[in-house]
């Protein structure tokens, strides 16, 4: 049966991603507007999987998103990839062209995009269109698209080439990011392991809360990890919503659980009282792995 892929519009960084993970393979993709519906296109069975931006070279975490996993919706990470944010300035190029016949930027009154893009392109935007107003919405294909319907109204959109494509319209500037290294890592969850691609690197998300009035808790936690030699490739504190200054730790694994090691670990955290809720043990697969 054809597999249906729940992920942000057409065009966005997560819909080109996607298609590299997916290579080859026919799929059903169904677009949403908004990352909510995308976790509960896969909640309420509607999609196999979801697709979800988790980490940014330049703007770090997703916070968000990963609250919406531990908060919101019990998805199981199934894999995890990289793909390059290449993100451009999008408009019409007659609406903005100078006397040169190049586009003059100071002539732009607003430019909308998502939060991260906008974040991952500071420099830029502060050097070249210090003027302009900045908007955020859902996704950078959705700003593409509202440029597109906004004609004549002195607007932009930072996006990608395909958005741009998609849409009619011209790259009024191009690779805009602050950094050339820029890559997003993302997540795809849903119920079904993934099997379509092979990894010799696994991972295991996890989430752990500290006893209360443990003192040195953290500090045996990461020592379960040490003394045995487990790399650990992420570690990050998150409110857990109940009360003020109560926390859980994010903390991702580059062993599988199908190790004598990292079992032994985790009953050694647990019998000081901490309790570990495990997120997912995944295949993780590089840019070039995918190529």
């Amino acid at each position: 049966m054809m597999k249906t892929i729940a992920l942000l519009p057409a065009g966005s960084v997560s819909d080109e991603a996607a298609k590299q993970l997916f290579a080859g393979e026919t799929l059903n993709w169904k677009h949403h507007r908004l990352i909510s519906d995308v976790f509960l296109s896969t909640v309420n069975g509607i999609s196999d999987y979801s697709v979800i931006p988790m980490e940014n070279t330049i703007d770090g975490s997703v916070s968000l998103h990963l609250d919406w996993l531990v908060h919101e919706v019990d998805l199981p990470m199934q894999a995890e990839w990289v793909y390059p944010s290449i993100q451009n300035l999008i408009g019409r190029r007659e609406e903005f062209s100078g006397q040169s016949g190049e586009p003059d930027l100071t002539t732009i009154k607003k430019v909308i995009s998502h939060p991260v893009a906008m974040a991952q392109c500071t420099q830029f935007l502060r050097e070249h269109m210090p003027q302009a107003e900045k908007e955020h919405v859902g996704s950078t294909a959705e700003a593409v698209r509202i440029v597109s319907d906004h004609a004549g109204e002195g607007i932009a959109a930072i996006g990608t080439r395909s958005a741009a494509a998609n849409n009619g319209l011209d790259l009024l500037a191009t690779e805009v990011t602050d950094h050339d290294n820029n890559y997003t890592r993302f997540m795809l969850v849903g119920t079904e392991p993934y099997t379509a691609r092979q990894s010799d690197r696994v991972k295991t998300s996890i989430l752990i809360t500290l006893p209360e009035d443990y003192p040195g808790a953290l500090h045996q936690v990461l020592s379960a990890f040490a003394w045995r030699r487990i790399n650990l490739t992420r570690i990050e504190s998150r409110p857990t919503k109940k009360k003020l200054g109560s926390y859980y730790f994010y903390i991702e694994i580059e062993m599988s659980l199908d190790t004598v090691l990292l079992p032994a670990a985790l009953q050694e955290i647990e019998a000081i009282g901490c309790q570990i809720r495990i997120l997912g043990c995944y295949p993780s697969f590089t840019y070039e792995q995918l190529l």
